[in-house]
């Protein structure tokens, strides 16, 4: 491979001294053998062709990914295990620890390690995985550790982002006019609204915590009976935390990524992609409307703001805003944004629920540590039964106080509203 990073991939990327990283913890009852967790990730390499790549750059400062024949095993940094709580901090300091991007490989694993319990950290460059890669990257890696027999199949990744596209668009040149001019009119616009500011520099925090067994089989059955999303119930409750606890900063408003794979087949379920494009949405204000039809406004928002995306003009619209880059960056870096919060519902996580030889605890929604000035990210999953929420921020941009705050008066409404009347259970 030696194929440029895509515009999605190379706002991820930010530079080789600071990309964005991902990190997805589990924890494990049983023993872990060492020797069985380098061959999972062996097998693992073997199979992602982003795996096998470092990234260098052109003479223009242009990134791009490069396969290494010689590329280093996945390393695993093993530590000794304290607390229940440990994960978090190491999570944290993840976020700030790059990679050698030009060396690679671009992932390592971090195990907490104890007699009977571990963590596992699967940590990997934003750019090289969105939601659902890193998801399957950390699947495989488990069955793999459970069944070294099992045999992952390796796929040719794309060259070049026209790979992806339909020749009809590639073909038109009215649209390549007109994705030219946008690319370089956005370019003037974001130098426009960027001079003079200065991104500013706080160190951010992790919130992680579980609701109850009951709060969350209710919650999913009381949205399935409103004919509504848990997406839904959980974006509507959250906007309307933040209008409650920041009443002058609230905007009402939230983004969330988009997987792709449904409209671009030629990127499989279980491969590598790092691009997911966002919608905006907003919850209804109308005091005369209840709980549940704000939610199926807001779910039918949702679907129709998806719908209604052309993903291959999207694609290939990017591809012409390379030189506004730098500037995209510095606009999220110095800029607050219009939203309160970037919203990712993983849904129920496709892992398995059993394994032989160890037991999979339970499972922490992925955190990424991104330098934007407003760093905002809710990120919930569901791992057997049991809904996930893990929330990240820095304390210039959102203090911690509030996002207790927030985090309290959104489990007090979600319980509310699914008639759960006893105290709620919240782990963490």
């Amino acid at each position: 491979m030696n194929r440029k990073l895509t515009v999605g991939e190379r706002v991820m990327y930010v530079s080789s001294e600071a990309p964005v990283n991902c990190i997805f913890p589990v924890k494990i009852k049983g023993q872990i053998n060492r020797e069985r967790l380098e061959q999972a990730l062996l097998k693992l390499q073997q199979k992602h062709p982003l795996l096998r790549v470092v990234i260098r750059e052109d003479e223009k400062g242009a990134p791009y990914y490069v396969t290494d024949t010689q590329i280093a095993p996945i390393p695993i940094d093993i530590r000794e295990r304290y607390t229940n709580d440990d994960w978090q901090q190491v999570s944290v300091d993840e976020w700030y620890k790059p990679f050698q991007v030009s060396k690679g490989p671009l992932a390592r694993v971090v195990w907490l390690k104890s007699d009977s319990v571990s963590e596992l950290l699967l940590v990997c460059p934003h750019c090289i995985c969105d939601g659902s890669s890193i998801l399957t990257l950390l699947r495989e890696m488990l069955m793999v550790l459970d069944n070294p027999l099992l045999e992952l199949t390796p796929y040719p990744s794309f060259e070049a982002i026209e790979d992806l596209l339909p020749a009809a668009l590639l073909a038109n040149k009215k649209f390549k006019l007109r994705a030219t001019v946008i690319g370089k009119i956005a370019g003037a616009v974001l130098w426009f609204k960027t001079r003079g500011l200065k991104p500013v520099t706080s160190r951010g925090y992790l919130l992680n915590w579980k609701l109850s067994q009951e709060l969350s089989s209710t919650l999913v059955h009381r949205c399935k009976e409103e004919g509504t999303s848990l997406f839904a119930a959980i974006s509507v409750a959250f906007l309307e935390a933040f209008r409650q606890v920041r009443p002058s900063a609230a905007h009402n408003k939230l983004i969330c990524p988009v997987d792709i794979r449904r409209f671009v087949p030629e990127i499989g379920s279980d491969e590598l992609f790092a691009f997911a494009p966002i919608v905006e949405l907003c919850a209804d204000l109308s005091a005369l409307t209840d709980f549940w039809s704000k939610t199926r406004s807001f779910k039918n928002d949702l679907t129709a703001k998806i719908d209604k995306i052309n993903i291959h003009e999207l694609l290939y619209m990017g591809e012409h805003f390379h030189g506004s880059l730098p500037r995209m960056v510095t606009f999220l870096k110095t800029t607050d944004g219009t939203h309160d919060v970037t919203l990712s519902n993983m849904g129920k996580l496709q892992l398995p629920e059993s394994f032989e030889t160890f037991e999979l605890e339970t499972v922490y929604s992925p955190s990424a540590g991104f330098p934007w000035r407003n760093p905002n990210t809710l990120v919930a999953s569901t791992y057997k039964g049991l809904l996930d929420f893990t929330f990240i921020s820095n304390e210039a941009f959102l203090p911690e106080s509030d996002a207790r705050a927030i985090q309290m008066k959104a489990i007090a409404i979600l319980q509310e509203k699914s008639r759960i009347k006893q105290t709620y259970g919240v782990q963490g």
